[in-house]
């Protein structure tokens, strides 16, 4: 994932405010460092200062493809400088309201005594005298822009900066994801209703449709071998309750085996699913929880009851790295002031305290 940074200036000042260009290249690197050492690829063209280096910059922008777009607001700039190089890249752009210090010395700045020098200080220090004007423009430019105001050694700008890069890999990864949908809606819950085409126009996610025939070719293909290395991994992965059955377990396992070849099979990065069958099909939906809940902690999220929209929030909140449950309201604790969720479907490793139990369950309710 690419992040786009450029300073801008007005190149009327260099000749005329010796040192305040030096100065301003020097805040700059400071902030393309920190941002280069947020696990980003940083595209840095520098300082604009003129109408030609704005379009030079918004080619660069536009070839590299960038995700979001760093303004660092270095002093004051023209917005005609400014504008051409975010309207062709048409990415989020953040601009950064950065100060030099938190303070100006005002002593020192007063004693300088030469008004030229201390005009060449002030523009130094200046960083916010742009901003109403660029707002104004990205405005009528209708330019989606953020503000981040602070000084350089801030921890705040810092986080809000690192929420910024974060946000951009998950618009990202949620563009390049493929959503698997396996089966169909629980019938009745209005709710998980999804519409597919507003869901990829919003996060450009693929949705991958899939049939649960091929779920079960590929179960049938399973060999002992497979299976034995996937009770391991079970054993290794989860608490395994001393009341799981071998067969059971032995059940799971064999789905679960045949869900990593559907998955790898279709480059899923995340999948809803849902079936009601009888014979080996119910054989397949009633033995899924322990395979999912390893995809689910593996960074591909699996809800259940075909939520489309609870596994979009899932993968969002994976490559976070967050973690997120397929999970629901269960009870509220009064006394305690504890609200209880849960769900008998897949669990994320991320979010558990210790290690995730694996636990028999003799009637899987409501289905």
């Amino acid at each position: 994932m690419k992040v786009g940074l450029f300073a801008i200036g007005l190149d009327t000042y260099w000749p005329q405010f010796d040192g305040l260009l030096d100065n301003l290249n020097h805040y700059h690197a400071q902030i393309q460092d920190r941002i280069a050492a947020m696990g980003a690829e940083l595209v840095d063209v520098g300082m604009v200062d003129n109408p030609e280096k704005a379009q030079q910059a918004a080619d660069i922008f536009k070839r590299e493809d960038v995700e979001v777009i760093f303004l660092f607001i270095s002093t004051y700039a023209l917005s005609s400088t400014v504008l051409p190089v975010v309207q062709k890249a048409k990415v989020p752009v953040v601009m950064l309201n950065i100060q030099p210090v938190a303070q100006l010395n005002y002593d020192k700045f007063n004693a300088l005594g030469d008004k030229g020098k201390m005009t060449g200080l002030w523009l130094e220090h200046c960083q916010s005298c742009s901003l109403p004007e660029l707002a104004c423009v990205f405005n009528r430019a209708d330019i989606d822009y953020h503000v981040v105001s602070g000084y350089l050694q801030e921890d705040y700008v810092w986080q809000e900066i690192t929420d910024w890069v974060d946000a951009a890999k998950v618009a990202a990864g949620m563009r390049n994801n493929r959503v698997g949908i396996l089966g169909h809606y629980y019938n009745g819950m209005l709710d998980v209703y999804s519409d597919l085409t507003q869901q990829s126009a919003t996060f450009g996610n693929h949705f991958e449709i899939l049939e649960m025939c091929e779920l079960f070719e590929l179960r049938q293909a399973v060999t002992k071998d497979e299976i034995s290395a996937k009770v391991a991994q079970f054993h290794q992965k989860f608490n395994v309750a001393a009341e799981c059955e071998q067969s059971e377990i032995e059940r799971a396992a064999q789905t679960s085996v045949a869900l990593d070849k559907l998955i790898a099979k279709h480059k899923l990065g995340s999948m809803a699913y849902y079936y009601e069958g009888k014979g080996e099909y119910e054989n397949i939906v009633t033995s899924v929880i322990a395979g999912n809940t390893l995809l689910t902690g593996n960074n591909i999220p699996i809800a259940g009851e075909m939520e489309i929209k609870n596994v979009q929030a899932m993968k969002i909140m994976d490559l976070f790295g967050a973690g997120g449950s397929f999970s629901e309201f269960y009870l509220s604790d009064y006394k305690d002031d504890v609200v209880f969720l849960g769900h008998d479907g897949p669990a994320h490793f991320a979010i558990a305290q210790g290690e995730v139990g694996l636990v028999p369950l003799p009637v899987y309710h409501g289905k």
